[in-house]
């Protein structure tokens, strides 16, 4: 890998440093790009695709375990969020893309406020008591700890936008105001989930598509 172009992996999921992302791994460049990445213990990057492209901004990871091999190459692995990186320039030289990135941090100093951490935590927890969250437990001392709130969520342009911003306190006002407007939707679709088994036809409620 040269060293100023990280190797780029689209997908429809955005990832957050030091947050996990398990990867089945099948198409042959993304075998190649990942197999290179396994030997040299280097990072590539997780990008959001959309209809009309990729986002100019994605989070690198790093594979921390590879889970299942099969006979034809694909594999199964548990990667880890890095860094955070912008997108100045593409490169189509190799089977899969690469960018030439910038690495960005928050440009805060310091941690956020106590209060603001603690509205948010306490807003994800209520929801989860509630069973209206499914995710992987936060590590709630993360000093950027909207990033691991943020796993909760599904809602990919959201998540993008958390992404790119560059202050925690921000990202934790983003998150619980999304989370309190959220709240009545999420309460919804947990109820759908529950009644769904209940309908012995396996047919969609009345009024929804199947």
């Amino acid at each position: 890998m040269q060293p100023n172009l990280l190797p780029l992996f689209p997908l429809r999921v955005v990832v957050f440093p030091r947050t996990p992302l398990p990867l089945h791994i099948f198409e042959e460049r993304y075998k190649e790009m990942v197999g290179e990445a396994i030997r040299e213990n280097t990072e590539f990057g997780i990008v959001l695709a959309k209809s009309d492209g990729i986002v100019n901004a994605g989070c690198t990871v790093v594979v921390k375990e590879v889970l299942k091999t099969y006979p034809d190459g694909r594999m199964d692995i548990l990667t880890r969020g890095l860094r955070r990186f912008e997108i100045l320039g593409l490169n189509e030289d190799k089977s899969y893309l690469r960018g030439e990135v910038q690495i960005f941090d928050d440009d805060d100093s310091g941690p956020a406020p106590a209060e603001l951490r603690e509205k948010a935590l306490a807003e994800y927890r209520r929801l989860q008591e509630a069973g209206e969250l499914q995710a992987a437990e936060p590590e709630a001392t993360d000093a950027q700890l909207s990033f691991q709130l943020a796993q909760a969520v599904e809602d990919l342009d959201f998540l993008s936008i958390l992404l790119r911003n560059r202050s925690e306190s921000q990202r934790l006002e983003q998150l619980t105001d999304y989370l309190t407007r959220q709240a009545p939707k999420m309460r919804a679709a947990a109820r759908m989930r529950k009644l769904a088994p209940l309908n012995g036809h396996g047919a969609a409620p009345s009024g929804m598509s199947g």
